[in-house]
């Protein structure tokens, strides 16, 4: 399989050494110091693009990939206001398209259990919940797009809560989620129900980006030859 990195900073060059591992090849490495090299040309040599870069570049991108024909693994987050177009814009160019807002493994474990928690402790209304999320400082967004993907799977559980904020909240309808930027932290995502008598919480930590990389490496291998939109549940057959 040969790969295009669209953002080779820390994620990048961890995808690298992963699909290496695998007997993949990097035709295509892509940053802010080489956009000369963004070409329709260049994605052409290649089967499929992972781009982990920012909000701010994602979206156009994403377009340039499809335009050249290319399926696309995408692990930017903090864009999805412009998910529709970019669906159209993907459908529009027979494209392919993975997103997840976090590729590990682990994490789309616990997305499974914490929708399946939640239905549970719905029934049960002494319970309060919140959500807490820890990343480095070095991390765009806030809160993560994981915490939004965790938060919103509460929503739509939880009959009491009808959205997210990203503060304390006295407002019973409100979910708190509460963000902190620390260094070394590569995540950790905390779901916790309070009562009087007793706390449930479940925690994903995650420990390097090996992880979130070896997810991308896959959905890459599940992408080639695709077309449509998918996501990790699908990769993985959950």
């Amino acid at each position: 399989m040969k790969i295009a990195l669209i953002g080779y900073g820390k994620m990048g060059k961890a995808i690298e050494e992963i699909a290496l591992e695998k007997g993949h090849e990097i035709i295509l490495k892509l940053d802010i110091s080489n956009p000369e090299d963004f070409t329709t040309e260049n994605l052409s040599k290649c089967d499929v693009a992972i781009e982990f870069t920012s909000p701010h570049s994602a979206v156009e991108n994403l377009k340039k990939c499809f335009a050249a024909g290319l399926p696309v693994v995408c692990g930017s987050t903090g864009w999805l206001a412009e998910w529709d177009a970019i669906v159209k814009d993907c459908n529009d160019n027979n494209g392919g398209l993975v997103y997840a807002s976090n590729y590990s493994i682990g994490v789309n474990l616990f997305f499974e259990l914490n929708t399946y928690l939640a239905k549970l402790m719905n029934k049960h209304k002494g319970y309060e919940v919140s959500l807490e999320e820890i990343h480095h400082t070095q991390k765009k967004d806030s809160p993560s797009g994981t915490a939004i993907t965790l938060a919103e799977q509460v929503l739509a559980n939880i009959t009491t809560k009808k959205h997210w904020v990203n503060h304390l909240s006295d407002d019973a309808e409100e979910l708190e989620i509460i963000s902190e930027r620390i260094n070394p932290a590569p995540g950790i995502h905390k779901i916790k129900y309070q009562s009087s008598i007793d706390d449930i919480e479940i925690i994903h930590t995650a420990h390097n980006r090996k992880g979130f990389a070896g997810g991308a490496v896959l959905a890459a291998e599940f992408i080639v030859g695709k077309q449509g939109i998918f996501n990790m549940k699908q990769v993985l057959g959950l």
